[in-house]
């Protein structure tokens, strides 16, 4: 009995060393197949290689992630063996098929770093397009060679169809991978609760030792499958996507990894080898997708800019053209929306944000996305100026009346501007609403010297409001107050905030109170100060704060609606301006950096030029703590962090964000938003970025933005500063915690600004204000809006709401309506009522970070 035991102990020993395999010839499975496209790499031979791989090999199956418009080109350039490819996809019975489609993702983007909408136009166009070319794909497992993941997955993908998922990425990790987590399966947990089956990147799927590239899982090692054997999992499964361009064909062949391995797909995988189920439900959060690009390098820093203006443009005009549409019988120009989406789309490629540099000079990633998304924003721009100037039907300019459009579903009450002719500065202005209330106005010039004249607007959700404007003898008092202080120092104040700039100190912020909350100061006592810069400059003398050198501080407006500061300063002998503006009954305050660097100044932990070594798991740009960042010490005590992803708000489990090796990797994004409380949830603060970048924070270090990096990047790549450096960002002092204060409408209202118009046509009487959309609650948002034919399809999102059903409201009728799946699929039948004053009412239910899409058919405006 001792020897067998003892017998059993070596095996098991000798096993996990890889020396020997482990169930007498059990077999092990794996995932073929290639990756890539006509914008990553696609050679021209490729179609015909595959082809004829798939016929030499009869055992061999693939799985694919393969760009969708790839194939309109291989059509032309190879169609017979193009037309043999669509021969394999015919028979789609997971046991005999040979090919499956794993990421049908028109652009093969990460999905962490962009809009929860642009991911599910990712996939609508996606599916779209592989469909033209292979009407029998079906899409039941997602997969993908990089770490294309994002938490709120499980309900877009079910609602798409899929059935499955992968979470490994073990060939390509330079950007990243997901957390080590569990066996065989895991039921993949969603925010909203959604669960799919999902194969981990298993617990024993270790990183490869010597590689910054791949997990032991890339090539079925036998010390891996033993692994697997050894920790009970059945039926381990490894797997490569193959670079398109590879000419390895089948990778695991008989001598070469642990034997036996058969390939497979992984609908085969999942439906016919793995077990059925499992307990291990995983609430798999956006923490668990670790990544790091490089952070900060100007060239992200401005994809990312790129990338978050056209995604907010092309949102925000679809939903003004369904309002266009059903209110004044304006043509839905999809046509035009098709245009705009795919090229953004496109921007959104992984490859854009890893390898910003590749390609041609003038012909980069980074080079392409300006191209791409400058055709999305004109668009964008162009559907908005027509279909507004048509909702006013008449020609927008020196008008006597302005309209100020919302596009999202909750009412606003905030700051609108609207461009006027330069005839009226030096002119007194009110505004009046349909009941003659007064509105007081502030003209200004913006920073391309166009007049603007500013107003406190008040609009209903998805709709409009109308003023009547008046010229006046005298001027509205002022209720915010810039002024300079007896010991130098500057105070803003308004119906919100005191704040208190010292000039001495860089213009740092030494004072920030929040009047409405109790006269909460929100600066640490211990800190110098809120809104420093400070980074490791490298090349000039190490770490240099904007805190050095005293600022010149101007005051650059200061009337009834809104006053600003113009801070001027220097960080290492490169000067910079800030911007900090107060806005009347504004919760947010605005900020804005530029700074107009002398030279490509060296910035963060710096690499010894020709240092740089692909395999070494230390990299200069993983060191937050060295690079250009804006700080914000808090008065917060035993900080909590929460932050917002795709569809999904989390708190933060990490004690700080900092790493400096590829084994200890963690994510520190911030998408749209952090926000950071004290241990009671009593007060907090969020912090709001212009673009997807990262964070910084820890136990003693304070919430920070990173603002610069420039060094050596991935594959030893110089990422140079080459121009000024231009960010803007907000800070919302609260109470309570994020749910609670709005703190995700409010990141709404900074990605989607009300939009205004001027006309000279006075309304009728019945259409001075109109609300198309409106919830009964707070903390819904209408993600997309947009019109088919005759009917309105309304895309809602529970971001802080609870699961209660709430009222939706349509401004008209409609014959009936359905909740359909994001495939088009019908869910269920929405039950309508209809009011006495021609509005339509129906109840909606889902849960927190639940996603839901209505569709009213035949719908016809009050």
């Amino acid at each position: 009995m001792v020897k067998a035991c003892l017998k059993t102990v070596l095996t098991l020993f000798f096993i996990s060393l890889g020396f020997i395999q482990s169930g007498y010839s059990q077999t092990a499975y794996f995932i073929d197949g290639y990756h890539g496209g006509i914008w990553g790499h696609y050679p021209d031979w490729n179609t015909r290689f595959m082809e004829e791989q798939l016929k030499s090999h009869p055992d061999w199956k693939i799985n694919l992630e393969i760009e969708p418009v790839t194939w309109a080109d291989a059509m032309i350039k190879d169609s017979a063996a193009y037309n043999s490819l669509r021969d394999f996809f015919k028979d789609q019975s997971s046991k005999s098929e040979r090919i499956e489609y794993v990421n049908p993702d028109y652009a093969q983007s990460y999905l962490f770093n962009i809009e929860g909408e642009s991911i599910i136009k990712q996939f609508e166009y996606g599916i779209k397009t592989v469909k033209q070319h292979f009407p029998e794909a079906k899409f039941p497992v997602y997969s993908s060679e990089e770490p294309c993941f994002t938490s709120a997955l499980p309900q877009i993908l079910l609602s798409f169809g899929f059935k499955y998922a992968s979470l490994k990425n073990p060939n390509t990790c330079w950007g990243g991978y997901t957390t080590a987590h569990g066996g065989e399966i895991v039921n993949w947990i969603g925010p909203d609760g959604s669960k799919i089956i999902a194969s981990p990147r298993y617990a024993v799927e270790a990183l490869q030792p010597g590689s910054t590239w791949q997990t032991i899982a890339s090539n079925n090692s036998t010390a891996y499958i033993n692994a697997c054997f050894a920790a009970g999992i059945q039926h381990p499964i490894g797997m490569t996507l193959q670079d398109a361009g590879w000419k390895n064909g089948p990778i695991i062949e008989k001598g070469i990894g642990y034997q036996p391995t058969q390939t497979t797909t992984w609908a085969d995988y999942f439906e016919n080898i793995a077990i059925k189920a499992t307990n291990d439900n995983w609430k798999f959060t956006q923490e668990d997708v670790l990544v790091s690009l490089v952070w900060g390098s100007q060239i992200l820093q401005q994809i990312a800019q790129e990338v978050r203006v056209a995604e907010n443009k092309l949102i925000r005009s679809e939903k003004l053209a369904a309002m266009a549409n059903v209110y004044n019988g304006v043509d839905f120009p999809q046509s035009d929306f098709d245009a705009a989406w795919k090229p953004l789309l496109l921007s959104q490629h992984h490859d854009c944000w890893i390898v910003p540099y590749n390609t041609s000079k003038g012909n980069s990633w980074a080079d392409k996305v300006t191209g791409w998304t400058g055709i999305s924003d004109h668009i964008a721009d162009s559907v908005v100026k027509a279909d507004v100037i048509k909702m006013e039907q008449g020609e927008s300019g020196a008008g006597n009346y302005i309209r100020i459009y919302n596009t999202l579903g909750v009412q606003r009450n905030e700051i609108a501007s609207v461009v006027v002719p330069s005839s009226w500065d030096g002119r007194s202005i009110i505004l009046q609403d349909k009941n003659g209330k007064i509105i007081s106005t502030q003209l200004i010039k913006d920073t391309t010297g166009t007049l603007r004249l500013l107003f406190n607007a008040n609009v209903p959700s998805v709709g409009y409001n109308t003023y009547r404007v008046k010229f006046m003898q005298t001027r509205t008092a002022s209720n915010i107050k810039v002024s300079v202080l007896n010991n130098g120092n500057y105070k803003l104040e308004n119906d919100l905030y005191i704040i208190i700039l010292d000039p001495r100190k860089g213009g740092i912020i030494k004072s920030l109170i929040a009047k409405s909350l109790n006269n909460k100061e929100f600066v640490s006592p211990e800190s110098s100060g809120l809104n420093e810069l400070r980074g490791n400059f490298y090349d000039n003398g190490g770490l240099h704060s904007s805190s050095e050198k005293p600022a010149k501080i101007s005051i650059t407006e200061n009337g009834p609606v809104q006053s600003r500061v113009e801070i001027k300063g220097t960080i290492s002998g490169s000067p910079f301006t800030q911007w900090i503006t107060l806005k009347k009954g504004q919760r947010r305050i605005d900020f804005q950096v530029k700074i107009d660097w002398k030279g490509s100044a060296g910035i963060g932990e710096g690499t010894p030029q020709g240092s740089y070594k692909t395999a070494a798991y230390h990299k200069a740009f993983y060191n937050d703590k060295q690079k250009l960042l804006v700080l914000f010490p808090l008065n917060l005590k035993s900080q909590h962090v929460y932050k917002n992803a795709p569809f999904d708000v989390l708190k933060s489990r990490l004690d700080n964000t900092f790493f400096n090796s590829w084994d200890s990797i963690k994510n520190n994004v911030i998408l749209n938003w952090v926000d950071v409380t004290d241990n009671a949830g009593k007060y907090g603060l969020a912090l709001i970025t212009d673009h997807t970048s990262n964070y910084t924070h820890g136990k003693d270090f304070p919430l920070g933005l990173t603002l610069a990096y420039s060094g050596v990047g991935l594959w030893g790549r110089d990422y140079k500063i080459t121009g000024p450096t231009n960010v803007h960002y907000a800070l919302v002092p609260h109470a309570g915690k994020w749910d609670k204060s709005k703190i995700w409408t409010e990141g709404t209202k900074w990605n989607e600004p009300l939009i205004a118009a001027s006309s000279q046509i006075e309304p009728q009487e019945n259409a001075w204000q109109k609300s198309m959309l409106s919830i009964n609650s707070t903390g819904y948002e209408i993600t997309s809006l947009k019109t088919e034919n005759n009917d309105l399809i309304i895309r809602v999102f529970n971001a802080e709401g609870n699961a209660a059903p709430v009222k939706m409201t349509f401004d008209g009728l409609a014959d009936h309506a359905d909740l359909v799946e994001l495939s088009g699929q019908v869910k269920r039948k929405i039950t309508l009522h209809r009011n006495s004053d021609g509005k339509t009412t129906f109840l909606l239910s889902m849960p927190r970070f639940g996603l839901n899409t209505i569709k009213l058919y035949a719908v016809k405006a009050n």
